[in-house]
């Protein structure tokens, strides 16, 4: 696990002092690789590569990166892990001079070219520099787990793992409009958006080629939701049994000892169940963290219930509001953007307590979006029941559960029953995409915050329509819609956050729910056994139950992290959050009104979201917007 960094004069011109521009990038950067730095620049000075380096395969110098194939006079820049390396090796043959997986990249291009990315399983940023072809080739893993940013400026291509780092080739920091348009609605940004305007993100799955005739940006796979209604219930949780185990004995491939978060959620503690068991007594440890201010905001009881059954070590942070204050500008400064919700800064805890014992940890992200966790799911599809049963189309395909049948789930529903107002004041029974888009859209709530003259005529709901009816979904129903649009949207937004908390500490996280042939079989399963009779994640927990001590097994109090942040914030915080909203700065930003945002402090419920996503915002402004001048001196 690394960070990457780099430049290319597209007409192949020489850069300007590139050796002190690509310094200056490793050094933004060097929290995440504490192990190793190096750089590398042609003999023409057009084009030059910079990486700090994480150890965790080929302890030894022989994994310097860049890394040069002396054969091809091929370059490789890269961030990430290639679990199936040793399998590739076998499958490419020939001579290899070291045992890491950055080798093994260079080799793959060399034997497949673009098309090797198709053979990588695992999560990857890298690039490549094709030396007879004069050609770099970049690509990204197909869930967005490892980052990858770019900026085109004066004709030279500028990419790194980390927005920060390109923040000095930037002819302004200013904030993107579309990009803050899709942050207000979903508190994350869509497609190849960022806040910095400039600075765009390749997008998951996709791999781009950059030549002196031009940049063409491709997507190399897709999840194909081709609905398998032949087999049985009983047959899809055996396969899930099988194709976790498979990506698991992957996911703990490594030259150093491993550990893993425990949430005392379902998605976590099978990961690390299995992972212990697997790894073998002694060799695993666990990691958590709770806030001791009473029983909702502390799951730790359910964690060491995990870590006692499967005989693991259990670590814990005790989190406080003072934490929080002496940390909190540190969490979004190594976020490099605002993001949806405060458990960042619990990830941000974990994740330093968890760098004090491990190099790399195993997390549970994945499993809301790809099997169906998520409350507002059952919120939609109570609705359209409703509708359903009052038009007389129930359908089995089409709405997947009965209004009969989802009556016994619906205590899940017991705390939003202040959501269920909102959600029902308006547009009750209008098309689903509509409904959920109601369900997900927070600019409402903010929009007497924000100086609407500013911003410009693209529309969120517009790109959110294309997602949510998407060509890879074929005959599919309310509920695989609103799991696609998590899966393609919110998943890499946290996926953003799992990797920038845990490099932020030099830590890896892995994360073996997103495995290809695991996400594209779950694909396959017909939604009536993801929400059978409403109970969320049906399929997944009837095959991993074997693993879950009791106490998990039956939780009907699915709580996410929470973080009492909105409690702070009227209290113990009340002065840190007004002050932060009463610089001269923040009176005097182009896009929100401050002092609006003053005034919704003591309406915000225990859980909303709302001040959180425009203090989030602010810190991020003050960070970047405001230092500006401090990262356009760093390449002087």
């Amino acid at each position: 696990m690394c960070s990457i960094a780099g430049m290319l004069n597209i007409e192949k011109n020489k850069i300007q002092n590139i050796s002190h521009k690509l310094d200056v990038m490793n050094d933004m950067q060097k929290h995440r690789g504490p192990d190793d730095t190096g750089t590398w620049v042609n003999q023409q000075e057009f084009i030059g590569f910079a990486h700090n380096r994480l150890s965790i395969f080929d302890l030894t110098d022989c994994g310097h990166q860049p890394m040069k194939d002396d054969r091809t006079g091929n370059i490789v820049c890269y961030n990430g892990e290639i679990y199936n390396y040793i399998e590739l090796k076998a499958e490419i043959g020939g001579v290899f001079r070291t045992n890491t997986d950055t080798e093994v990249i260079l080799k793959a291009y060399e034997k497949w070219g673009t098309d090797c990315v198709t053979h990588f399983k695992g999560m990857f940023s890298f690039a490549v520099w094709d030396e007879r072809n004069q050609t770099l080739f970049c690509a990204r893993d197909r869930f967005g787990i490892k980052p990858f940013y770019y900026a085109i400026v004066d004709n030279v291509f500028y990419f790194a793992s980390e927005m920060k780092a390109l923040l000095a080739f930037l002819p302004d920091i200013e904030t993107d409009v579309e990009g803050f348009k899709d942050y207000l609605t979903f508190q994350f940004c869509l497609g190849n958006h960022t806040l910095f305007q400039g600075i765009k993100a390749l997008e998951p799955a996709h791999d781009i080629v950059i030549q002196q005739e031009g940049i063409k940006i491709h997507r190399y796979w897709q999840v194909f939701y081709d609905l398998d209604w032949d087999h049985t219930e009983k047959y899809f949780v055996q396969k899930l049994d099988e194709l976790l185990h498979n990506s698991i004995r992957y996911h703990i491939r490594s030259d150093v000892p491993i550990g893993g978060y425990v949430s005392g959620g379902v998605d976590s503690s099978v990961i690390s169940a299995m992972a212990a068991d697997m790894a073998g007594k002694g060799s695993y440890v666990g990691f958590t963290g709770k806030f001791g201010i009473g029983r909702l905001y502390d799951e730790s009881m359910y964690a060491q219930d995990v870590a006692c059954e499967h005989d693991f070590p259990l670590y814990q942070i005790d989190m406080t509001c003072d934490d929080f204050l002496k940390n909190i500008e540190k969490v979004i400064y190594y976020l490099d953007t605002p993001v949806a919700g405060p458990g960042s800064f619990c990830q941000y805890m974990v994740s330093g307590l968890a760098a004090k014992h491990r190099k790399v940890v195993l997390g549970g992200q994945g499993g809301d979006e790809i099997f169906g966790g998520y409350t507002r799911y059952l919120v939609a599809y109570f609705e359209q029941c409703i509708k359903g049963a009052i038009d007389g189309t129930t359908d089995n395909q089409k709405y997947i559960v009965t209004y009969e049948s989802i009556i016994p789930n619906l205590t899940a529903l017991k705390t939003y029953k202040p959501m269920l107002k909102d959600f029902w004041s308006s547009g009750l029974f209008e098309e689903s995409d509509k409904r959920y888009f109601k369900l997900i859209n927070r600019a409402p709530l903010l929009q007497d915050c924000v100086h609407g003259e500013m911003l410009n005529h693209y529309d969120p709901y517009q790109v959110f329509r294309e997602i949510f009816y998407a060509d890879n979904l074929k005959n599919t129903c309310y509920f695989d819609n609103m799991t696609h649009f998590d899966f393609k949207t919110l998943l890499p937004a946290l996926l953003q956050v799992e990797d920038r908390m845990s490099m932020a500490h030099g830590l890896e996280s892995r994360v073996p729910l997103l495995d290809d042939e695991l996400i594209e079989f779950v694909a396959t399963i017909p939604a009536n056994f993801k929400l059978k009779s409403g109970d969320m994640k049906h399929i997944f927990k009837k095959s991993m139950n074997q693993y879950l001590p009791k106490s998990i097994q039956n939780r009907t109090d699915k709580m996410g992290f929470p973080i009492p942040f909105n409690k702070w914030i009227k209290n113990e915080a009340k002065d840190f959050v007004h002050d932060i909203f009463s610089t001269q700065n923040a009176r005097n930003r182009d896009l929100i009104d401050n002092t609006r945002v003053l005034e919704k402090i003591e309406k915000e419920n225990d859980f909303g979201r709302n001040i959180w996503g425009l203090l989030s915002l602010e810190l991020w402004q003050m960070q970047f917007h405001d230092k500006k001048e401090r990262y356009r001196k760093m390449i002087l």
